[in-house]
């Protein structure tokens, strides 16, 4: 194993930066997957498992999530919560049982509710309640990549070292090409967000500017419109 003294952040930007590194690259159809934008993770100062994010990434995911609609495309937004006596979050909850604890994330909790400052549009994104660190386990995220076309997943969200990661490995476990906004991702501490964001960007994903992102979802045409009946091309 090799030894070195440069910080996770460092690591990350020369990775970036390193021209040999070969781009993953979007695909024909994202889908945007906003991962635990929830109160027990962006009410800093209310709950200790709270973090700061970028100061402008509530209006980042926002400009995406606008972007992806007017083009047909669709929006995912998840949240953790689990049933009065914490069961359902399993052996993930066992070590602790504290009123931050994860399996006392309640649902109908002001915890497991999504931060009211997001601009969800409830008729059109789906909200998912997941119960382990991946969007991807035991939720309707696969099927539905499946149906609505999709070839790419774009992560926003938290943690990056635990939900984010989760997701984009078991995005690229799938098949799909996957992209984090770095802007768009947050973590208690910037020592385990680096060395995530160091980690996706060299195995498993495309950590690019928000920028460059958006970029993609504006010079993207609209997808056609869904059709029930089966005649059309699946879509948002």
């Amino acid at each position: 194993m090799e030894k070195s003294d440069k910080t996770a952040r460092q690591m990350f930007a020369e990775l970036r930066a390193d021209p040999r590194r070969r781009p993953f690259g979007f695909g024909r159809k994202p889908m945007l997957v906003n991962v635990d934008w929830q109160n027990a993770y962006t009410a800093v100062g209310e709950f200790a498992t709270a973090y700061d994010n970028d100061p402008r990434a509530f209006d980042y995911v926002h400009e995406l999530a606008d972007l992806a609609r007017a083009r047909r495309l669709p929006v995912m937004w998840t949240y953790v919560a689990y049933r009065p006596d914490g069961v359902d979050c399993g052996v993930f909850g066992c070590r602790d049982n504290g009123p931050d604890a994860l399996q006392n994330v309640k649902r109908g909790a002001r915890r497991a509710g999504l931060d009211a400052r997001l601009r969800i549009d409830p008729e059109r994104d789906y909200i998912v309640n997941k119960l382990m660190p991946s969007a991807f386990h035991e939720t309707n995220l696969s099927s539905l990549l499946v149906y609505l076309g999709c070839d790419t997943v774009i992560v926003t969200g938290g943690s990056t070292s635990g939900c984010v990661r989760a997701t984009v490995v078991d995005s690229l476990s799938r098949g799909y090409r996957t992209i984090v906004p770095e802007e768009c991702v947050a973590d208690l501490h910037e020592s385990p967000h680096f060395a995530n964001l160091y980690d996706m960007h060299k195995k498993y994903a495309d950590v690019l500017p928000v920028a460059e992102v958006l970029d993609y979802y504006r010079a993207r045409p609209p997808a056609e419109a869904f059709s029930p009946d089966g005649t059309g091309t699946p879509c948002a």
